[in-house]
């Protein structure tokens, strides 16, 4: 019985999938919105903080995190080199977790790692999956985005 319910099932569900993957790419595209902002709004305060945290060259990185936050923000909402622009943004969440929340743990609640994981999860899915129908990519490059 289940494996007649379960072809079925993954056929009517998967219809939803570039949906799904357009409202997850909105949705951490928001997620950056806020960082990259408030990283550009001061940025010397942002390159200060770096430094403070042991982070190399940290005016350079301060700039780079920003820059890539706010692509990132512009590309994931547009669905645009969708693939491209999730690795340098895995790169930014694993500085902020082994920099910022890997000492508070895993709780969000306690500023701990566990919305950046989030995040890196969602970006591994668009590296692996890419944009969806619903994007540029799509438009631009086909079927294989």
């Amino acid at each position: 019985m289940l494996k007649d319910i379960y072809p079925t099932t993954r056929n009517i569900l998967s219809k939803g999938e570039d949906i799904a993957l357009l409202l997850a790419r909105l949705t951490i595209a928001y997620g950056f919105y806020g960082p990259a902002m408030g990283k550009w709004s001061d940025i010397s305060s942002v390159a200060t903080w770096f430094g403070t945290l042991g982070i190399p060259f940290p005016t350079l990185n301060a700039y780079l995190a920003a820059s890539t936050e706010l692509l990132g923000v512009v590309l994931l909402t547009l669905g645009l080199f969708t693939r491209l622009i999730s690795l340098p943004l895995i790169v930014v969440m694993v500085v902020a977790i082994t920099t910022v929340h890997l000492s508070h743990g895993f709780s969000a609640g306690d500023n701990g790692f566990e919305i950046p994981l989030y995040y890196m999860l969602f970006l591994a899915i668009f590296a692996s999956f890419g944009a969806g129908k619903f994007s540029l990519d799509h438009l631009l490059f086909g079927e294989e985005q």
